[in-house]
């Protein structure tokens, strides 16, 4: 009978699952879309249930499609979650309030708060490694206690997204290094919760952590109610799961040093792992831990593939008419500049920013020219705050991917090979390499190796003549920030 292997990814828009066998050859997927409470104070949050139910639907989906392919058996299982999500629970475990999301930016003057209480930025990173940004999660509950004091009297476990999802799945409450060091109150070095940041909001916190447990151990197995509801065998063992970006590193073969991941999706990220942590960090750079055991540098902007959707939105166009209207603009759109922060932005650290278009003249104003200024504006941000990695490649993931000339824009700016897994869902594809990984006993390395393959023809070379075109528009770019925000 064939061993099967689930990754299931819980993300901002929606849950995916993919079933895979040993050999990474996929046998099965299912999605379901999620709802997103979002208002003009800048919170954005979901219920939790949400993501157990999208994650029910997904999975029984992939198991179906799977059935229909021959006799299996699932014999692990890993879970991917969006990063900095606030989920609290009660005495009897019951969730408080809907969790507040990575791209919450109403919890922008309690960060500034904390990192006041503990001495500045340097000085948290002095002592942890890493200095909370607007978006991780310690903000989060300092606005709870701040705006909603009864809810956080209440408050007896604190969690992050995927480690909701495995208790749900296992009974057991748990954390792993990766997405424990995207929190703001876990120290990056020492890898242990850092309880003076949460003291800084209210000494009972402490108690409300979970265990942590390393990259190679198992939180347990399903619950027989759980295992029956999906269609699994309730043996399935769950492996520790990670943060999004933590299992599309893995999803991606990067577990060694040298590889660059570059996700293209609600938000816009870039990291590359490090057996070590890094001893100097540069301004924007989120040291994070890899769910590996080694360390994940990681540049994130918040606005990535939510403002060329709005842009074709308000231009009445859909998807379809990205590449070729990409195709018929120029690099530099004729001039036009757009910062893309819709959502606020987190690197540069602009929680308050508004979107901004610069350049428009009676002859450039049109469709093509606008939707490349955005997708530029967005590819800009990140790779501005790239500067400290060196890639030889870039292997390119998330929605943005799937453009052809996308991919191109990023190779012919970086002047870097372009490379597409042909697994698109890295981040399920991650979380199923893990299970693999931690169910068999075999490294995450080997796994990847057998596991993790690059679809040729999504490959994207740099024409060099424009790299010169680009790099004019991208200081374009910052020179337009700077004016604007003084970064």
């Amino acid at each position: 009978m064939r061993e099967l292997f689930l990754g299931v990814d819980c993300g901002t828009q929606g849950t995916k699952a993919l079933l895979i066998d040993a050999e990474g050859t996929a046998w099965g997927h299912g999605h379901a879309a999620h709802a997103l409470i979002e208002r003009e104070s800048g919170a954005r949050e979901q219920e939790p249930h949400w993501w157990v139910e999208a994650a029910t639907q997904a999975i029984q989906q992939a198991v179906a499609t799977a059935k229909s392919k021959g006799e299996f058996v699932v014999r692990g299982l890993g879970v991917s979650g969006q990063q900095h999500g606030l989920v609290v629970l009660d005495e009897a475990q019951t969730v408080i309030r809907p969790a507040k999301l990575w791209n919450d930016t109403e919890t922008a003057a309690q960060n500034e708060e904390i990192v006041h209480r503990l001495g500045g930025a340097a000085a948290c990173v002095e002592k942890f490694g890493i200095a909370p940004l607007t978006g991780y999660t310690v903000s989060k509950l300092l606005w709870l206690k701040e705006k909603e004091p009864a809810h956080f009297a209440r408050v007896r476990h604190v969690m992050l997204p995927h480690e909701y999802l495995n208790s749900w799945l296992t009974g057991r409450m748990c954390a792993e290094f990766g997405d424990a060091s995207g929190t703001g109150y876990f120290d990056v070095r020492k890898r242990v919760w850092a309880k003076e940041v949460l003291d800084a909001i209210d000494p009972a916190l402490s108690g409300c952590l979970p265990e942590l447990i390393g990259a190679d151990e198992a939180v347990g197995t399903l619950k027989p109610e759980v295992a029956e509801l999906l269609g699994l065998d309730a043996a399935c063992v769950v492996s520790p799961g990670g943060g999004d970006n933590m299992m599309g590193a893995i999803g991606t073969g990067n577990v060694r040093e040298g590889v660059v991941t570059m996700s293209l999706g609600t938000s816009s990220t870039l990291y590359s792992y490090r057996e070590e942590p890094m001893e100097t960090v540069p301004e924007g750079v989120a040291p994070f831990c890899s769910s590996t055991g080694g360390g994940l540098p990681l540049v994130c902007t918040m606005n990535a593939t939510n403002v060329v959707n709005s842009m074709l939105a308000a231009l009445g166009l859909s998807v379809e008419a990205v590449d070729r209207l990409l195709a018929e603009s120029a690099p530099g759109a004729d001039g036009i500049t757009v910062l893309p922060f819709l959502n606020g932005e987190r690197t540069p650290d602009l929680p308050l920013a508004k979107g901004s278009v610069f350049g428009l003249t009676a002859t450039n104003l049109s469709a093509g020219n606008l939707l490349r200024a955005t997708i530029e504006g967005v590819t800009f941000g990140v790779l501005a705050a790239s500067t400290w990695v060196t890639a030889s490649r870039i292997l390119l993931i998330g929605g943005g991917a799937k453009s052809a000339q996308w991919r191109q824009i990023v190779a012919d700016a970086s002047g870097v090979r372009v490379e597409v897994p042909a697994v698109e869902e890295a981040g399920c594809l991650g979380a199923a390499m893990q299970a693999l990984a931690v169910s068999a006993g075999k490294s995450i390395a080997s796994v990847a190796d057998i596991c993790v393959r690059v679809d040729e023809a999504k490959t994207a070379l740099p024409v060099a003549e424009r790299f010169g075109l680009y790099a004019s528009a991208m200081e374009r770019y910052k020179e337009r920030l700077k004016a604007e925000f003084g970064v």
